[in-house]
C-alpha cells in the first residue's frame, strides 16, 4: 500500500475540494499553487469535480497535465462527452466521461495506490445519506461523485444508488477530520447565489437570453447546498473562496479563466498558510 501519512509530531495537513460543477476548474489553480509553494498534502477529500482534481493531486502528478487538458475543452468537444441515455435516472450515461478521465486518471488504479490518501463523496439517493467512498476502484468513485441528479444517470455501488455528493457535503471538511488531518485547507467554489446578480445590478449589464437545462439543474443544486457549504467552511483553518460568481457552473469552456482565479486566491491565503503551519 502507498499511502503515506504524517508521522506522529508533524502537523497533518488535509485539502477539502469542493463540488461546483465547471467552477470546480478553480481547484486546478489552487492545487497547482499549493504544488509550486510546497505546502504539505497529507491526506485529501474530494466531492463532485473536486473528486476528479483530488484524484489527480493525489496520484501525485502535477497538476499542469490536468490544467492542460482542462484548457482544451470547448463547447464542441463537451457536446461530444454527452452520450444521451434514455432519460431514466439521468440525461447522460457517462461512458464517454469515464474514457476521457481513463486519460488522465488510468483505467485500473485503485485506492490503494494512489501516493496520498483520498476520499470521494457521494450521496445514497435512496436514504440520503453521505457515501464516503475510499477503497476499490477510483474512477467509480469518481463517477459516483460527480452525478449530478438529473444530468448524469446515477451509480449502483455496494447496492446502493449513488449521486453527486455535493447533496449532503459539498465541502468535505468533516470527512478529513474522520481521516485524521489536524490541519485543513478548503476550498469552496461555491458563490452567494446572489452575488452574480447583485455584480450584474451593479455593473447594469442584463441576461440576454433565459438559462437553458443544464443551467437550471445546476443552479437549483447550488441554491441548495450554498449555506452547507459556508457552514462547511468554518470547520477549516483555511478557507480559499475563488471570485467566480461572475461566471456560469456549466460554462467548463471558459476554463483559463476558472483555473486564474483559483491561482489567484490560493496566492493569497499563501502567507497565511505558511504562518500557520510554520
Amino acid at each position: 500500500m502507498k499511502n503515506r501519512v504524517a508521522k506522529s509530531g508533524k502537523r497533518k495537513v488535509g485539502l477539502a475540494l469542493g463540488g461546483g460543477a465547471a467552477r470546480g476548474l478553480a481547484h486546478i489553480g489552487v492545487v497547482d499553487v499549493l504544488q509550486k509553494e510546497g505546502i504539505p498534502i497529507d491526506m485529501i477529500a474530494g466531492t463532485s469535480i473536486g473528486a476528479l482534481v483530488g484524484a489527480v493531486c493525489a496520484q501525485g502528478k502535477d497538476c499542469g497535465v490536468v490544467k492542460d487538458l482542462a484548457q482544451s475543452i470547448n463547447l464542441t468537444k463537451m457536446m461530444s462527452l454527452a452520450d444521451l441515455a434514455i432519460p431514466k435516472t439521468g440525461l447522460i450515461g457517462g461512458k464517454r466521461v469515464i474514457k476521457l478521465l481513463k486519460t488522465v486518471i488510468g483505467s485500473d488504479v485503485t485506492f490503494e495506490d494512489l501516493e496520498i490518501p483520498l476520499a470521494l463523496v457521494a450521496t445514497d439517493i435512496m436514504t440520503g445519506e453521505e457515501v464516503v467512498i475510499n477503497q476499490g476502484s477510483v474512477l467509480e468513485g469518481i463517477r459516483a461523485s460527480i452525478s449530478l441528479p438529473g444530468i448524469f444517470t446515477v451509480v449502483k455501488w455496494n447496492n446502493r444508488y449513488l449521486v453527486d455528493g455535493g447533496l449532503v457535503n459539498p465541502v468535505p471538511v468533516s470527512v478529513l477530520k474522520q481521516m485524521g488531518a489536524d490541519f485543513i485547507i478548503a476550498v469552496n467554489v461555491i458563490p452567494d447565489i446572489g452575488e452574480r446578480t447583485r455584480n450584474m445590478r451593479r455593473g447594469k449589464k442584463q441576461r440576454s437570453k433565459a438559462p437553458n437545462i443544464f443551467n437550471v439543474l445546476l443552479q437549483s443544486l447550488y441554491i441548495g447546498t450554498y449555506h452547507l457549504a459556508k457552514s462547511s467552511l468554518e470547520g477549516a483553518d483555511i478557507a480559499i473562496s475563488p471570485q467566480i460568481a461572475h461566471i456560469n457552473p456549466a460554462d467548463f469552456h471558459r476554463a483559463k479563466e476558472f483555473i486564474l482565479q483559483g491561482e489567484l486566491a490560493a496566492k493569497a491565503s499563501i502567507p497565511e498558510i505558511k504562518s500557520k503551519l510554520s
